[in-house]
């Protein structure tokens, strides 16, 4: 999960300059001239790439293999992947007019020829995260824009400048990822999540007689962040107060999609942190490192998921009143929105995708791919997180418990800090042919996994060693001290 100690609140210096980029090592040249380059359309009738021997490092279910399409664009938010198999990546830069990365494999071995990093926007804080193509459109997010920009057939960077579709009109704050989701009938959905843990009120707090850290009630913050709007896809330059509050109560959300199964919206909420900090004499510090859940929620319009009032305990399957306003690990909460999932603590999912394409065995049809960034705020236990899950489900519910789909990010078992990973998974996208695209965020590191075993005779037995993996310590539920 994020560190949750808040940023200070700023106005963005935008800076406008020219930058190039090489394509060895996209690094910054201000001082070269633009590079044009040739973008031939990938080759197609070529037999499909191949894994690579050690899965680029990944733990993997039987069947399935994976390849390192790039190894270093520099860190990186979501991805999306075209149907000619282009790849966009957004880059996670604070300055710059050049924040999204382009790929192109040209001969068909999975690997990418081309990169090109691209942008005539500003970039105006590290967590410009959204990257998505819907309708023929490539629409991606900075921390207080939602651009788009129409792809061009044969072309691999998008013509023209981008439009302006959502101003978030706020000063840059914590917690600012504008996540994207698209409905069938022209609905954009766009995350404003909230920059607190709590809502804490420092002046109750003060004045608590047990030393409780205390939440403003009601929280001010409710009235125009902590939620998720819904905008019209076909209108530029719209602020919150132009589209509709679509839910509320929802403390951060990174990763977000429309099932088009069932015709619903689905996100991946970050839990708050910090329940023994803020009320020792409730809490253990075992129970700051397995409270509260990560909500894996289902969203209808007017739904309230009860932030900052209240958190999900994953144990006892119920919405707890927080200790901020008068919980104390025991009292339930009512009234609010449950989600059809709890997930384990801290684990930062910061993209959601349910697959739809026909390459995997039949079991993963329909099912949730989630990618956990990773735990950074677990101790004295250690960090955990760090993996992709995946979640079958049946008719827009789950129909069975998470599942390790692929390990090996963190580069060893035990980690003490979230540094000491070596990778964090952070985006995940479907290619045409139904392989499965993964990006992470310290080095700009791409996977996609491909199944290339019996695709009608895969079992429950060919998941049996990504079960065991529950047992490694950046993943299993740690013994109480």
């Amino acid at each position: 999960m994020q560190d949750i100690k808040q940023r200070p609140m700023r106005i963005p210096i935008i800076f406008f300059a020219l930058v190039i980029f090489s394509l060895s090592s996209c690094k910054q040249d201000k001082k070269s001239e633009p590079i044009k380059i040739e973008q031939p359309e990938p080759k197609v009738e070529i037999s499909e790439p191949k894994a690579d021997a050690d899965n680029g490092g990944l733990y993997l279910p039987e069947g399935f293999g994976a390849l390192v399409v790039t190894d270093s664009i520099g860190p990186s938010r979501h991805l999306a992947v075209n149907e000619n198999g282009d790849i966009y990546v957004k880059l996670r830069t604070a300055t710059g007019n050049n924040g999204n990365m382009a790929l192109r494999d040209t001969n068909n071995d999975g690997k990418a020829d081309i990169i090109q990093r691209w942008g005539d926007y500003p970039n105006d804080g590290i967590f410009g995260t959204g990257m998505r193509i819907h309708k023929d459109y490539l629409y991606f997010s900075s921390e207080l824009r939602v651009y788009r920009q129409k792809l061009t057939p044969g072309k691999l960077i998008p013509e023209g400048k981008p439009e302006v579709i959502v101003i978030d009109p706020y000063p840059i704050r914590w917690h600012n990822s504008k996540a994207l989701a698209f409905d069938n009938e022209g609905g954009l959905y766009v995350t404003f999540s909230a920059p607190t843990n709590a809502c804490e009120d420092q002046s109750k707090t003060k004045t608590d007689k047990d030393g409780i850290v205390r939440g403003q009630n009601p929280c001010s913050q409710l009235d125009i962040l902590g939620g998720i709007w819904k905008f019209d896809i076909n209108k530029l330059n719209q602020s919150p107060s132009d589209g509709q509050r679509y839910a509320t109560g929802v403390r951060s959300v990174v990763g977000m999609t429309w099932n088009t199964e069932v015709n619903s919206l689905y996100a991946v909420n970050h839990g708050r942190d910090y329940l023994q900090n803020h009320a020792p004499q409730y809490y253990t510090e075992w129970d700051n490192t397995v409270l509260p859940a990560e909500e894996f929620m289902r969203i209808s319009e007017n739904d309230d998921f009860g932030w900052p009032y209240t958190y999900y305990d994953h144990f006892k399957n119920k919405r707890m009143l927080a200790p901020e306003y008068g919980g104390n690990g025991k009292k339930e909460a009512k009234g609010y929105t449950d989600p059809v999932m709890g997930l384990p603590a801290h684990w930062a999912p910061n993209d959601l995708l349910f697959y739809k394409g026909d390459q995997f065995p039949v079991r993963y049809k329909n099912g949730a791919f989630i990618a956990f960034h990773g735990s950074t705020n677990r101790a004295p236990y250690p960090q955990a997180g760090y993996i992709v899950a995946f979640v079958p489900f049946q008719k827009g519910k789950p129909s069975g418990d998470w599942e390790v789909f692929a390990d090996g990010f963190t580069g060893k078992d035990v980690l003490k800090t979230m540094k000491e990973s070596k990778y964090r998974p952070m985006g995940l996208a479907e290619g045409p042919d139904g392989s499965l695209y993964i990006s992470e965020s310290k080095q700009g590191k791409i996977w996609r996994i491909m199944f290339n075993g019996d695709r009608d005779g895969f079992e429950d037995s060919d998941l049996e060693g990504m079960e065991s993996r529950k047992s490694k310590s950046h993943i299993m539920t740690p013994d109480k001290q």
